[in-house]
C-alpha cells in the first residue's frame, strides 16, 4: 500500500472505463446503441460495409435527411472529395476518416469526458471493469518516458517473472518503444492466453538493458483487498467499483467484522471509478439510510439515490481514504459518508468528476461514444466537479515518506481509530 503509487492501470488497458461505465475518474450507466436507420444520406455511405448492430440496447435512430441537414453537411462532403481528390498519399483510408471525424464532432463539445473511442481503445477500456483480460498482470504507469511497472499483481506472470516496482519496458519483442504512447504499448503487451512475450527492461541499479519473457495468462482483476491490522483494525481497499465490487465487499465486510474490529478504514485511493449503481451499493454498507447522491440533467429534471437497507458496517467507527485519484465513483461513497458525518476523510483532494456518462456502442466494429448526461451532487447539495472533496485531516506525503516506502496516511488512519478509543468524531 505504497504512497508512491500513482494512477493504478492494469497492463490491458488506459483507463478505467467500460461498455456502459465511465472511465478513469468516471462513473457511468449505460445503454447500447442497437441500430442505424437505413437512408440515402452521406452517412449511408461511410457505415454500409459496417450494419450489423449489437444484439441488444436503445435504438438511437439517425434522423431523415432534411433540406437544411443537406445543406449543413454540404462542406463536410466537399471536404470527403478534396481528400480523395487532392490528397497526396492514396488511397485514404474510408474507416479511419469517418472515425476522425466522429472524434472531431465530440471534441468540438469542449467536454473532457464526451469523446469517441475507437474500437482497440474501446476493447482496452472494457477490460478493468470486466474483471478479467489476458495479459502478464501488473498496474503500470503509461505517462512516464516509457511504460513503468508500478506493481506486479500478486501471483501473475509479471510477478513471476521477477517484475518490480520502477521497471520501464523500452522494448517489446525486440522493437523499441521509445517514443511510443504507453497506452500503445500496453496494446503490445496483452495478447491470448498461452502466448509468450519478451519485455526489455530498464531497472534503476541494474547497468545493463535485460529481457524477461513471460507467459501470458487469463488475469482476473481484484476489486477488493482486505485485512485485519494492528490493533484490531480492519481495513478494505476497494480497488475499482466494478460488476463484483458488492459482492466482495459484503464477503469481505462479513469476515471481517466477524472478528469484532475496533474500527474499519475504508481506501478508496487511486479508485477511478465504475458503475453508478455499484456507488450506491457501496455507500449503503455504512450509511443507514438517506440520500446518497442527486443526479441533475440537462432538462433540469433529478434522479435521487437512496441507501439500500441492510448496510453490514453502518455503525463501526470509521476512516476513509483518499487522494488525488479517488475520483466520481469513489467521490459519491465519500462524499456521502463526509455529509453524513459518519466518518472521516483522510489524505488528499480528491480529482473532482462530478458528471455521469453513457456509453453508447457504435453500428459494427466502429468502438463507441461517450457522453455526459448529468451532473451528480452530494447529499448536502455539493457539486465537486473541477474542485474535489477536500478531506477532513490533511495528510500529504513528502519526498522522504516515498522514498522510505512510508504510508503517513494509513498511520494516520490506524492512530484515530486506536487512540480514540473507536470514535472518528470530534
Amino acid at each position: 500500500m505504497s504512497s508512491r503509487m500513482k494512477w493504478m492501470i492494469p497492463l490491458a488497458l488506459s483507463g478505467l472505463i467500460g461498455a456502459v461505465i465511465i472511465f478513469s475518474a468516471g462513473i457511468a450507466v449505460g445503454r447500447a446503441y442497437s441500430e442505424i436507420d437505413d437512408d440515402s444520406s452521406g452517412l449511408d455511405r461511410i457505415l454500409s460495409q459496417s450494419r450489423t448492430p449489437p444484439p441488444t440496447g436503445t435504438t438511437i435512430p439517425v434522423p431523415t435527411p432534411s433540406e437544411d441537414l443537406e445543406a449543413l453537411f454540404e462542406p463536410f462532403w466537399a471536404s470527403w472529395e478534396i481528400v480523395h481528390d487532392e490528397f497526396v498519399d492514396q488511397p485514404v483510408d474510408d474507416v479511419e476518416l469517418m472515425r476522425g471525424a466522429i472524434r472531431g464532432m465530440f471534441d468540438s463539445l469542449d467536454d473532457e469526458h464526451t469523446s469517441y473511442m475507437d474500437p482497440d481503445e474501446y476493447m482496452q477500456a472494457n477490460i478493468p471493469l470486466d474483471g478479467s483480460y489476458e495479459g502478464i498482470g501488473s498496474w503500470v504507469d503509461p505517462d512516464a518516458e516509457f511504460l513503468t511497472i508500478v506493481s506486479p499483481m500478486k501471483d501473475s506472470p509479471a510477478e513471476r517473472a521477477g517484475l518490480k516496482p520502477g521497471d520501464e519496458i523500452v522494448a517489446v519483442d525486440g522493437e523499441d518503444m521509445t517514443g511510443v504512447d504507453g497506452n500503445v504499448v500496453i496494446r503490445r503487451v496483452l495478447g491470448p492466453a498461452g502466448t509468450t512475450v519478451r519485455l526489455t527492461i530498464r531497472r534503476e541499479g541494474e547497468p545493463e538493458l535485460f529481457d524477461v519473457e513471460i507467459v501470458r495468462e487469463r488475469i482476473v482483476i481484484p476489486s477488493i483487498e482486505s485485512e485485519m491490522l494492528e490493533g484490531e483494525i480492519a481495513y478494505i481497499h476497494l480497488l475499482q467499483f466494478s460488476t463484483d465490487a458488492t459482492d466482495d465487499l459484503r464477503a469481505a465486510l462479513e469476515t471481517l467484522m466477524a472478528q469484532n474490529p475496533r474500527g474499519l478504514i475504508l481506501d478508496l485511493r487511486l479508485n477511478g471509478g465504475g458503475f453508478l449503481t455499484t456507488a450506491i451499493e457501496v455507500a449503503s454498507e455504512f450509511i443507514a439510510e438517506g440520500v446518497i447522491m442527486v443526479e441533475q440533467f440537462g432538462d433540469g429534471s433529478e434522479q435521487i439515490y437512496e441507501a439500500d437497507p441492510g448496510g453490514l458496517a453502518t455503525e463501526i467507527p470509521l476512516v476513509v481514504l483518499v487522494n488525488a485519484g479517488s475520483a466520481s465513483a469513489s467521490e459519491i461513497v465519500a462524499g456521502a459518508i463526509q455529509d453524513y458525518e459518519r466518518g472521516l476523510l483522510v489524505g488528499e483532494t480528491t480529482f473532482g468528476k462530478g458528471s455521469v456518462q453513457n456509453w453508447i456502442t457504435l453500428p459494427g466494429d466502429n468502438g463507441a461514444v461517450r457522453v455526459t448526461i448529468a451532473r451528480w451532487y452530494t447529499p448536502n447539495g455539493r457539486q465537486i466537479h473541477q474542485v474535489g472533496l477536500v478531506p477532513d485531516i490533511e495528510i500529504i506525503p513528502t519526498d522522504e515518506d516515498i522514498e522510505a516506502d512510508r504510508d503517513v496516511q494509513l498511520e494516520k488512519a490506524l492512530d484515530l481509530l486506536i487512540t480514540s478509543g473507536g470514535s472518528t468524531q470530534d
